[in-house]
């Protein structure tokens, strides 16, 4: 079995592995480092439970090998939140009742991750659209919607109280 070496960064931290050609990345964030939040559903990328943000973007890990992240940043479910504060994403999850059995929360969330940095202000269309390749047999996606659009309030309040803040 050919084996590739490479590099990238998961949650802010710089990672090394060397690792079976064609191991999957959801594969890899799950077995090789020890991510447990990335939830792998069909596998056949359909669901969205394996997203992850890759550079700045959403993206299906079961979909790509782990060697086609070299060089790349990827945040998982586990590199949102900092330390007990939980990221204001995952707050508004938790407060709108925006998750269930929380199977597709972690791709939930990077789809959310992407639309925001995006579009701070998104309207209730355009979360739609940005969740669309995330199946949810829960929530029936209201409250999910809810929660996106209180994340961006959150993150928008934030944004503004780092900008009033003298330096």
């Amino acid at each position: 079995m050919t084996t590739v070496s490479f590099e990238l960064t998961v949650n802010g931290r710089l990672r090394k592995a060397t690792v079976p050609a064609r191991m999957l990345l959801s594969d890899f964030i799950r077995q090789e480092l020890a991510l447990p939040g990335t939830h792998v559903g069909c596998e056949h990328g359909v669901c969205g439970s394996c997203n992850v943000v890759l550079d700045g973007k959403a993206v299906r890990s079961c979909l790509m090998f782990a060697v086609q992240a070299e060089g790349s940043e990827i945040t998982t479910v586990e590199g949102l939140a900092r330390g007990d504060d939980l990221h204001p994403i995952q707050q508004a999850f938790w407060e709108e009742h925006g998750l269930q059995c929380g199977f597709c929360t972690p791709g939930m969330l990077a789809s959310a991750q992407e639309l925001l940095a995006e579009n701070p202000d998104p309207t209730d269309d355009e979360i739609r659209e940005a969740i669309s390749g995330n199946l949810c047999r829960c929530t029936g996606y209201e409250f999910i919607i809810s929660a996106i659009r209180s994340a961006a309030v959150k993150l928008r309040e934030a944004d503004t109280e780092t900008t009033l803040q003298p330096t």
